[in-house]
Order: C-alpha cells, then sequence, then structure tokens
C-alpha cells in the first residue's frame, strides 16, 4: 500500500500521514472560514453600499463561482507539484483578497474582492487529494470524510463568530463600517500563519516529497505530464460527471445556505444578526461530525457488502436531504425552520462526506482530475442556486426547487456501477490493507 495508514490515529503527530491530515483540515478550516467570513456581516456591507437582492445575489453568486476555476486548476496541481506546495501556496496567496476586501469602497470593488477570495474554496480539493494519498482504502472514506467535514465546519464557526467579532469591535468604539473591515483582517492573518505551518510539517506523501521522488526517478502524481492527462482521463470517465451532480446535491446546498441563510432568518423572521449567526452557525457545525459519520457509515458498508454499497447510501442520504429542503422551506415558524435546516443539515453533511468516501475509488490514476472535478460540482451547484434565487426573486421559493432537485440528483448515484474487475480489483487492496493491519478481511460482494 505503498507506506499508506491503515488507521487513523488522532492524537499522533509524529507520523507524515497524521501531520498531513491534521494540518489539511485546519486548512481547510480557515480557508472556509475567510471564504464565508463575510457572509454573516452581508446586513451591514448591504446598508453601506446600498446593495440591491440583485447585487446581494450576485455577490452570493461571486462567493462560489471562481472556486468552481480554482477546484479544477489545483487538482493537477497537486498531481504536478504535490499537495504540500499547492496548499501553501493557496493559503498565502488566497489571504491577499482576504485583507483586500477590507479596502472596497462601493458594490463593484466588492464584488471583485468577493469573487477572488471564492477562490480559497478550492483548498478543499488538496484536502481530500492529500488524504487520499496518505490512507489506506478500508480507512481512506473516513480520513477524506472527517478532515473534509473538520474543514467545512471554518463556515460554520464564521457565521457564529463574525458578528460577535464586529460586536466587540463596535463596543471599542469603532462604528459599522469600520468595524467589518477590521473584522475581515482576522481571516487573513489565519491563512498566512497556516500556509507557513503547512509548508513547514508536511510532505506530499508517506514516501516523501514528489520532487525529491522524482529526482530519483520513482513515480508520483502525474509526473512530466504536468496532472492535465490525468484530468482529461477523469473528464472522460462518466462515473466522475455522475458525482459531479450528486456534490452539487449536497455541498452545493451547504454552500448555498452559508451564503444567504442569516439574511433569510433576519429578513423573513426579524431576527438580529447575533441570533441569526448562531442559527446558521450551528449548521456549519454539524460538519464536525455529520461528514465523518457518512464518511464511517460508507466504510463500514463497504467492508460488509463492497464497493457498490457507498453509492447506494450516497442516494439514500440525498433522498432524505431533499425531503428536509422540502420541510425547511415550508416551515412557518422560525423555531420549525431552525429544526428543519438542522435535520436537512444533518444529511446534508453526511452526503458530502460519503461522496469524497467513495471518490478515491473511481479512478486512481487520476486521483487529481477526479477530485477536482467532483469538487467543482458542488460550486456549479451553489452558482446554479445563487442564479435561481435571481429567478425567483424568492429565497424561500428556491429551497423549494431545490429540495425537488436534490431528490432527482440522488438517482445519479445509482448510476454509479463498476466493471466486475475493477471491485475485484479494489477488494485486492482492501484486503491489502486489512492484512496490513491485522485485521481478518471478509469476503466482499462483487457485483
Amino acid at each position: 500500500m505503498s507506506g499508506k495508514a491503515t488507521r487513523i490515529e488522532l492524537l499522533q503527530w509524529r507520523t507524515p500521514q497524521m501531520r498531513a491530515f491534521h494540518l489539511s483540515w485546519l486548512a481547510f478550516f480557515v480557508c472556509f472560514f475567510a471564504w464565508f467570513a463575510v457572509a454573516p456581516l452581508m446586513p451591514l456591507v448591504r446598508e453601506e453600499f446600498r446593495l440591491g437582492p440583485g447585487q446581494v445575489a450576485n455577490t452570493t453568486i461571486a462567493a462560489v463561482v471562481a472556486t468552481i476555476f480554482g477546484r479544477l486548476l489545483v487538482g493537477p496541481l497537486c498531481d504536478r507539484l504535490g499537495p504540500r506546495r499547492t496548499y501553501a501556496g493557496l493559503l498565502l496567496l488566497g489571504s491577499v483578497p482576504v485583507f483586500g476586501i477590507a479596502l472596497a469602497q462601493g458594490y463593484t470593488s466588492f464584488l471583485i474582492a468577493r469573487l477572488a477570495i471564492g477562490v480559497v474554496g478550492a483548498g478543499f480539493v488538496i484536502t481530500q487529494y492529500h488524504t487520499s494519498v496518505m490512507f489506506a482504502p478500508n480507512v481512506v472514506g473516513t480520513a477524506n470524510a472527517a478532515s473534509a467535514g473538520w474543514g467545512n465546519a471554518g463556515g460554520g464557526a464564521a457565521q457564529a463568530a463574525m458578528p460577535l467579532v464586529i460586536a466587540g469591535l463596535l463596543a471599542l468604539g469603532l462604528d459599522r463600517s469600520q468595524g467589518w473591515r477590521v473584522a475581515m483582517l482576522l481571516p487573513g492573518v489565519l491563512m498566512a500563519i497556516v500556509g507557513i505551518l503547512y509548508w513547514k510539517f508536511t510532505q506530499d506523501c508517506p514516501a516523501g516529497d514528489f520532487r525529491a521522488l522524482r529526482a530519483r526517478g520513482i513515480a508520483a502524481g502525474d509526473g512530466k505530464q504536468g496532472g492535465w492527462a490525468a484530468f482529461r482521463r477523469a473528464a472522460g470517465n462518466y462515473r466522475v460527471w455522475m458525482l459531479f451532480v450528486t456534490y452539487a446535491g449536497c455541498f452545493g446546498i451547504e454552500l448555498f445556505v452559508h451564503g444567504v441563510a442569516a439574511s433569510y432568518y433576519v429578513d423573513r423572521f426579524g431576527w438580529g444578526l447575533r441570533s441569526a449567526g448562531l442559527a446558521v452557525g450551528a449548521f456549519g457545525l454539524l460538519a464536525l461530525f455529520a461528514r465523518a459519520l457518512g464518511g464511517i457509515a460508507s466504510d463500514r458498508l463497504a467492508r460488509r457488502r463492497g464497493l457498490l454499497s457507498r453509492a447506494h447510501l450516497l442516494c439514500a442520504l440525498m433522498l432524505c436531504e431533499g425531503i428536509g429542503l422540502l420541510w425547511f422551506s415550508n416551515a412557518q415558524a422560525a423555531g420549525t425552520a431552525v429544526a428543519a435546516m438542522l435535520a436537512f443539515g444533518l444529511f446534508t453533511h453526511m452526503a458530502c462526506g460519503a461522496t469524497y468516501a467513495l471518490m478515491p475509488f473511481i479512478d486512481r490514476r487520476a486521483l487529481g482530475g477526479v477530485a477536482g472535478i467532483v469538487g467543482a460540482g458542488g460550486n456549479v451547484g451553489a452558482v446554479a442556486a445563487g442564479f435561481l434565487q435571481k429567478y425567483t426573486g424568492s429565497v424561500q421559493h428556491t429551497f423549494m426547487a431545490l429540495g425537488g432537485f436534490v431528490i432527482a440528483g440522488s438517482l445519479c448515484a445509482l448510476a454509479v456501477r463498476f466493471s466486475r474487475e475493477h471491485v475485484a480489483d479494489e477488494e485486492r487492496r482492501y484486503r491489502e490493507a486489512l492484512q496490513q493491519d491485522g485485521i481478518a478481511a471478509p469476503a466482499l460482494a462483487i457485483d
């Protein structure tokens, strides 16, 4: 298994696998925090720049549209440069527009800064790539889901923390315009610090650094082709596009909620900024355990029932998510809306984890391309939701329509099938991982 870890030892820092695990989730946490730090402050930004509903929707779209291209790019870059260099570069360069948004003087400059900040969301693909090359098949689903879930919690932390930060700044005497600008310095500083830590303490794979390995004639990543051959290979695999759709229906919904839900509670139920931020923060913090739960469930089902059970689980989770969205969109009371949001949020996060628990098994020779395309699907879903909001003119009606789309999209998970040869090869790898860990391997189903 090329030195891949066969178990997750959370208190371990000595091994390169666990350093990559902990720093990859921490890196994505600060990326996600920075990505949506301004979202709970939008009522203040809207007031200062006198933004209309269409302009607010445009900033929501801008927040995620740049990430589509960023995710498509960083997958091949991971194959070529290695996840260590790619992540450190993203964190350090991505901190620039996070700092820069504090200088926005109107709608246009704010929109451009929001668009540029969206690139940091590409950190998710690097997180999933790094854990995929560090962990063996028996735990890779759990490793991917836990690292991404804890990273995604950065969005919930931003929703809950940023209103408290600005409240503290206002108490110190800053006015509302100065307050939200100074508050945005916090995520920028966090990104710069974690970028330095990532460079210093991680390595590309269990064997070491990609460049050093290639210099010694050892294959690593996609070598001289820069990852683009792997990207083209991934793009020609229909299973990749099925997961592209499913991820649009789970992570896309998650992004949309982070972008609009705080304002939705303020406008629909008359809540204050702090209460709305805490409610949406609870949705985001579900990622602390729910996404990992989806990965754990996928790993355990696969151990008993084979590879295809991962796809069946994903379908069931998305179906429950869609039903929960319909409930949320029809909630008439604030308490009911929060309960419905947490219910569909649980299945949304679990579906995200189940998607990336299946992703490493689609095509190992095009891992960067697969991770990038599927990850971009989440942002395409969020962008589509943003345009749907502009078309309907109502966040409530948008959530209702999205519930129907998610239910239909769940069928794409069932379309993910594998040849008998592919399943047999994965069973062999799985048995090797279990033997390496001293666990008796069960007989897996080959469909």
